[in-house]
């Protein structure tokens, strides 16, 4: 099992603290319990991230021959759904 050190301000240790001791209780490791959901919920967020990006710059090269500004494409994408909505209705 692996070991890291971290400083932290005294406002973020505090609630840090008090979050961990909510969530796991008073007992021995909780912080350490805490500490690794943090972890794990950080490494998701940013491999989110990364594939938002990598997302984004496959789209660029998906979309390069468009003409359109994306403001008339919103504007064109809003036509759309206003005509599939009330075809909908009927």
């Amino acid at each position: 099992m692996g070991e890291v050190k971290v400083k932290l301000s005294d406002e973020a240790e505090a609630a840090f603290r008090k979050a961990a001791m909510e969530k796991f209780g008073y007992s021995k490791g909780s912080l350490s319990s805490a500490a690794e959901e943090a972890v794990w919920g950080w490494v998701a967020a940013r491999s989110k991230a990364a594939d938002v990006t990598e997302s984004l710059s496959e789209l660029r090269g998906v979309l390069k021959h468009v003409k359109k500004s994306s403001v008339e494409l919103q504007h064109e994408i809003g036509e759309v759904r206003r005509a599939r909505y009330h075809a909908h209705r009927r």
